[in-house]
């Protein structure tokens, strides 16, 4: 699977395999230990002026934005908006669920036969990346539920042509009887996000020389999903087999872009343009941006969707929520015009959200299948 170059003049490096939008990717990494990223590399961004109502405002910080995401595709937002104590909140009650007795979390536990893709997830139960083995992590996911969107009122009005691909789903909630403030933390958190992200995708517009609301149709029934990652402080036995130690595997995401709060534990590793491990260190009062697939892709490159991972110290309990933020699935993009030069020529085809989803999540199952998840990365 990988093969170390061997040069005395030069650091070893091996390949790391990666699902992508299409075929499986790899990519060269040093094997070097990882080092603390540098202001420069993934800059802390007040976003305040986002909501200012000054469009030169709006369009200084969408220029910083722009600047991130063509350069490593990952930056901290200051100055966001979402309350404190909202967060606190969800981070809180987050702990409270994953230190509850493993039969109570079984209860809320994913039963995709059955249609159902939010609730709880046990330890080592996922493989985002199947050649670096089980994740050392539970999840809690909750997908988006226009019922509970603040912009939808009754969803009873969503068009059918988007209404069948929203999930109105209150298992989670209902197999989480036993504590109620979660679902009152994560609704809240939830709702606080979408306001959050529809305001970043106008700064994306802006940041690619388009007018702030053209893409806000596609937002208007987003394709969403919230996780609660939880990497416990005393880790239960692995799956037999399990060779080597990893708290998530290398990846990149899928969707627009991603929200991520982090606790102060670190672990979060990003791959940078040198095939380098950097430490995405917490910074307190922030969330983590980072650029996805799929808007790598519509803008023809331009912006990057960077592989990242994550290496809990060992013996730490940490939790991250990361927010995933998509076009509707029943919308339709291609590159967009302003992200195609003079004398280029677009590099992807027009595709669904739904298609490019499914897609992505074939690969993975079909890449799960073909290795035993331990395998040599």
């Amino acid at each position: 699977m990988e093969k170390s170059q061997t040069s005395v003049n030069e650091p070893k490096t091996v390949q790391l395999r990666l699902a992508s939008g299409q075929e499986p990717v790899t990519r060269t990494v040093l094997q070097t230990p990882p080092r603390d990223a540098l202001p420069s590399e993934i800059p802390v961004i007040d976003i305040s002026r986002v909501f200012s109502p000054s469009i030169d405002d709006r369009r200084a910080v969408a220029r910083e934005i722009g600047d991130a995401a063509a350069n490593i595709g990952f930056f901290y937002i200051s100055n966001h908006g979402v309350p404190d104590a909202v967060i606190t909140g969800a981070y809180k009650t987050a702990l409270a669920f994953f230190r509850q007795d493993l039969e109570t979390k079984l209860r809320a536990k994913i039963a995709p036969s059955q249609g159902k893709i939010s609730g709880y997830r046990p330890f080592a139960s996922q493989r985002i990346n199947p050649d670096e083995g089980a994740d050392h992590r539970e999840t809690f996911s909750w997908a988006y539920d226009a019922t509970y969107d603040p912009e939808m009122g009754d969803i009873n009005a969503v068009p059918q042509h988007a209404r069948k691909y929203i999930k109105v789903d209150e298992s989670p909630w209902e197999a989480t009887s036993q504590m109620p403030e979660l679902k009152a933390a994560l609704v809240a958190y939830f709702q606080s996000c979408l306001g959050l992200a529809r305001a970043l995708t106008r700064s994306f517009a802006l940041s690619l020389d388009l007018p702030e609301d053209h893409l806000d149709s596609k937002v208007k029934y987003p394709d969403v999903m919230m996780l609660l990652n939880y990497y416990p402080k005393k880790e239960p036995q692995p799956p037999a087999g399990a060779r080597r130690r990893v708290s998530m595997g290398s990846h990149t995401d899928f969707r627009l872009f991603t929200i991520l709060w982090q606790d102060s534990t670190g672990g979060l590793q990003i791959l940078n343009r040198d095939g380098q491990w950097i430490n995405g260190l917490p910074v307190p009062g922030t969330f983590v941006v980072n650029i996805g697939d799929f808007l790598q892709r519509i803008t023809n490159d331009r912006y990057v969707s960077t592989v990242h991972r994550a290496q809990s110290p060992s013996g730490e309990e940490r939790v991250s929520i990361p927010f995933f933020w998509g076009f509707g699935l029943h919308e339709r993009c291609g590159v967009l015009e302003s992200c195609v030069g003079e004398g280029e020529a677009p590099k992807y085809d027009e595709i669904s959200t739904q298609e490019y989803v499914a897609s992505r999540s074939r690969q993975l199952v079909t890449w799960g299948n073909e290795t035993d998840g331990e395998k040599s990365s």
